[in-house]
Formats: C-alpha cells, structure tokens, sequence
C-alpha cells in the first residue's frame, strides 16, 4: 500500500511551490490575450505559394504603420483539389468593427500587394472585437469561472460536509493558478475556448475528487473507531488510485493529438485540458485529501 497521507507534507509544500511560481509568472509576465479579450482584428489568410512572415509584415506596415506590431503565425496547410493552400493568422492590435472603409482598405491593399508579386490570397475568416466588446467578454468570463465555483461548493457541502467542500474548491483553486500559470510561462493564448477549458477543468477535477471523497466517507462509516481518519484517508487513496489514473491516462491520450495537430483554433483549449488532467488528478490525490484530514482533526468531527 502506498503512502500517499505520510508524504502530504511534502506534496503540500510542492504545490504551495508551483502556486508562487504560477502567480510571480501571471503577475510578472503576464497573459498572451487574444482579440476575445484584448479587442483588435484577427483574420485567417490563405495563399497560393508559401510567403515569408516577414513579408506579410512588410506589407500589412506599407498599408498602416500601426499594422508593423501584429501577431502573425503560419498555421496548419491545406489540401484542396490536389493543391496546397498556405494558411496564415494575423492579429492587429486595432478594432476594425467601427469602421467598413477601413477593412475594405486592408483587405483589397493586401490583395493588390500579393497580386504584385503574382500570389493569390483570400480572407478565410475576419473576427473583429472592440476594446469595449472585450471588457464586456472578460467580465462575463470571470463571472462564468466563479459562479461555478460557488455552485461546486455548494454542491459538495450538501451532497458531503462542509470540510469536504473547502478541501474541493481549494484543490479547485490550486488546479485553475497552476494551469493559468502554465498559460503564462508558455505564452499560451488565453481566448474564450481557454475560459472554457478552466471550466471543463473544474467540472472533472471535482469528478476526480468525488470518487476519493466518496470512497472516503464510506472507509469513515465502515471503520471508525477502528482506523485513524489518516489510516481511512490512506486506504481511500489506494482503493481508487487504478481509476483515477487510468480515467486521467485515457483522457490525457485523447486530448494529446488534438493539441498537437488540432490547429491553432483549437489550442488554447486543448492546452488546458492537457495540462488540467494531469494537475487534477495529482490535487485529487494529494492536496483535496489532506486538507480533509486538517479540516477534520481541527473540527474534531472525528
């Protein structure tokens, strides 16, 4: 049997550790904000002959010198009809959405300057967002992530004890900092797919954690008086272990190709998933279960 409960204290200090680092890199570096959030433009381009990033660079400053900053990234190829298309993301710092002339000006210049150098380009897709559309999103989003919190402790406290609910939303807590922070140090785009990844993540590490707490309560009715509640938590631990990381492993392997070959689009929320199981399940494992025991001691509920 594995000692999961004897090494809390130094799971515990690994976590507090990776929570620093996560809040020292959002609060230091920062977040990569998409046009979700951020507000500007953001259009997919596709070519006929492959173009060099800095072209593109070149021509979008020829058209404004406000366009010399955008984000540009060579995305996935695509095979139509037996030929290759060469597909490109480019995101402008300025909102386009108040003004038509303006996206018809960006639109038909860039056409005319690939055409000068006898490249074909179409606009595949065209998202324009304001500054204050983006603010809006960004609070609807915040709202969204701490309304579930609230209901998933109120869910937990009803269905087991209220020890049992802050031992789930810190977990929680400490699955969504760490994730963010991974979001950070990798630059990940953080858009309304990631916000939705955050929410996934909450919904399967309190899956994750339900299954130890339950198996937790039952050990608690079955051998109280005869275990320690450490004893009880341990065997917990290891009576549910092989589905947790089985569970996590299965998932971890379908979510893994998506990332990889899904595309950018898809990115920010494949990312969060892939990094979330496997914090999940570690804080299933050995941060939900020990802040039950303290919980627990301390109230003298056992």
């Amino acid at each position: 049997m594995i000692d999961f409960v004897g090494k809390r204290k130094f799971f515990i200090l690994l976590s507090l550790l990776l929570i620093i680092t996560s809040l020292i890199f959002v609060f230091t570096k920062g977040f990569n904000l998409g046009v979700d959030f951020a507000g500007g433009t953001e259009f997919v381009i596709s070519s006929d002959k492959e173009v060099n990033i800095n072209e593109i660079r070149n021509i979008l400053s020829s058209i404004k010198s406000d366009y010399a900053t955008a984000k540009i990234a060579k995305l996935k190829n695509l095979n139509v009809e037996n030929s290759k298309l060469f597909q490109y993301s480019v995101v402008l710092k300025e909102s386009l959405s108040g003004s038509t002339a303006l996206k018809e000006n960006l639109i038909n210049s860039m056409k005319e300057n690939f055409s000068e150098k006898n490249i074909k380009i179409d606009f595949l897709e065209f998202n324009d967002v304001s500054g204050y559309a983006a603010e809006e999103i960004k609070s609807y989003a915040w709202y969204a992530v701490i309304i579930s919190l609230v209901l998933l402790l109120a869910y937990i406290t009803l269905r087991f004890k209220f020890s049992f609910g802050v031992g789930a939303i810190l977990a929680l807590a400490h699955d969504i900092i760490i994730t963010m922070g991974f979001y950070s140090i990798f630059n990940i785009e953080i858009n309304v797919a990631a916000i939705a990844a955050f929410l996934t993540l909450a919904g399967y590490s309190l899956n994750d954690t339900i299954v130890v707490y339950d198996k937790i309560r039952e050990n608690m009715k079955k051998l109280r008086g005869k275990k320690s509640i450490e004893e009880i938590v341990n065997t917990s631990i290891n009576e549910v272990i092989v589905r947790s990381i089985n569970t996590s492993f299965t998932t971890f392997l379908v979510v893994l190709p998506i990332l990889i070959w899904g595309g950018k689009a898809i990115a920010p929320f494949a990312f969060g998933l892939a990094v979330g199981v496997v914090v999940g399940t570690y804080s299933s494992l050995y941060i939900a279960s020990p802040i039950v025991i303290g919980w627990i001691k301390k109230a003298k509920v056992y």
